[in-house]
């Protein structure tokens, strides 16, 4: 199956790669194309931008939590739209580590065999511009480098000037942007602030993405993205009949999720039920909670006020129902979330306390299963991520962990996944189609349902 595709590169974080993929999706659908999102890496919130502006739920790649072949198989069973626009993460070959190209935009473009449009800041430089992107078109083997795009340009002599320096190098400048201070996304201590959170950004990613593409060259864009080699179609994904219903916590404060989890859930004989720990007195009828990440310290007030919610998830946790929390679920399932000034009361199954600290805690993990808990069997390698600035506080010696990390953080001393109960819960995010996750969580559901 031939599925026309582009990737929107940078040479580093900050170059305005969510916007300028934004505006090349507002643009093509201008051109009456659908488009399906992508985004490389671990992340949750610009993919909710990417969202917005396309229409269709955005899909993260990334080869350390999928695996290559899965990287494949979801890019092909999602790409059901005219045209695949993939955005990157940092800087072109920034991935797992400085001396491998593994997980880095560029693998996820081989493995993909797409051509790259490559997003340069012109705002502090001219002709050196084109030493620049000499050096990315050649630093590696085979690039896939097919064009340029210009981005804060401080006139139209900068343009000129940027553009016969790059004369040279035959790759086509197919977008040229001025710096315009209106263009620019408020950002947060992760990063962007998630969209879901506030209907204006939608309204302000759409401006900027209307502005910006009127400085693109969208028949050669498409052109490009129409100008590769066919990918094996995966069979389409194949549901199993629903022999369990999984409560999803989603809201404002809980929307770090792979869509792709959901999938696999489904795949596994999981339905799956959405409520919000803000607004919902209690979860639905389930027989298994999954609490994902999120800004639960944002909206800590609306949370800690919830006392029907929060008493209902404690007494179905004592109860044994099964339990799966990553990062925003760990801190909603603690005593409480130091915020500021403010002590927010939570869940209270565990006995700790979240305060936020100064430094992110970013990484790439892995770990072997400790003992046997709800996603995962005993001596399971696993891999993940982490991406929180909060801490847990006060942890007991005697607290049980599920995982020990060779790679990461984790909670404490290299240990993550509190587990009480049947409840478990990690910094550590999980790609669930990997070592049998949902697997292992459907059926530890459909148990629970039978006793």
């Amino acid at each position: 199956m031939r599925i026309p595709r582009l990737v929107i590169a940078g040479t580093t974080s900050g170059v305005g790669k969510t916007s300028i993929t934004c505006s090349v999706i507002y643009a093509i659908k201008k051109k009456g194309y659908s488009v399906q999102p992508f985004k490389v890496g671990p992340d949750y919130i610009d993919p909710t931008y990417l969202s917005a502006i396309s229409g269709n739920p955005a899909r993260n790649l990334d080869s350390w939590i999928m695996g290559e072949d899965s990287v494949l198989e979801s890019f092909a069973k999602n790409s059901q739209s005219d045209v695949s626009i993939i955005e990157g993460v940092m800087g072109f070959y920034d991935g797992f580590s400085g001396a491998t190209n593994q997980s880095s935009t560029h693998h996820i473009a081989t493995i993909l065999q797409s051509p790259v449009i490559l997003v340069l800041d012109a705002s502090k430089t001219a002709r050196s511009i084109a030493a620049t992107a000499l050096g990315y078109a050649k630093f590696h083997k085979n690039s896939r480098i097919v064009g340029l795009i210009l981005n804060k340009l401080g006139s139209k002599k900068h343009e000129e000037m940027c553009r016969a320096a790059l004369g040279p190098l035959r790759i086509p400048v197919i977008g040229c942007i001025p710096k315009n201070p209106e263009l620019s996304l408020e950002s947060r201590h992760l990063g962007l602030i998630p969209i879901t959170e506030q209907a204006l950004l939608k309204q302000k990613i759409t401006k900027i993405a209307k502005t910006i593409s009127s400085y693109l060259d969208v028949d050669k864009i498409i052109s490009l993205a129409n100008n590769t080699k066919q990918i094996s179609q995966k069979p389409k994904l194949h549901l199993s009949k629903p022999k369990t219903t999984i409560a999803v916590a989603l809201d404002k404060s809980f929307n770090f999720y792979y869509y792709d989890n959901f999938d696999s859930l489904r795949k596994n004989g999981a339905k799956i039920e959405f409520f919000s720990p803000i607004s919902d007195s209690q979860p639905p009828e389930c027989s298994g909670i999954y609490i994902g990440g999120g800004f639960p310290e944002v909206l800590g007030g609306p949370l800690a006020k919830n006392q029907s919610m929060k008493k209902s998830i404690k007494k179905l946790a004592e109860q044994d129902m099964p339990i799966y929390g990553e990062c925003g679920g760990l801190m909603y399932l603690t005593k409480s979330i130091i915020y500021g000034n403010k002590k927010h009361s939570m869940v209270g199954l565990f006995d700790v306390e979240t305060g936020m600290e100064k430094k992110m805690t970013l990484n790439y993990t892995q770990a072997s299963v400790a003992s046997s808990c709800l996603v995962a069997k005993k001596s399971t390698k696993i891999l993940g991520h982490e991406f929180h600035y909060s801490e847990l506080y006060s942890v007991s010696k005697d607290a049980k962990f599920a995982y020990d990390l060779s790679i990461g953080v984790g909670i404490k001393n290299k240990k993550d996944g509190l587990v009480t109960h049947n409840t478990l819960a990690s910094y550590m995010h999980l790609y669930f189609d990997r070592n049998m996750h949902a697997e292992n969580f459907v059926n530890n559901c459909v148990k629970y349902s039978r006793t």
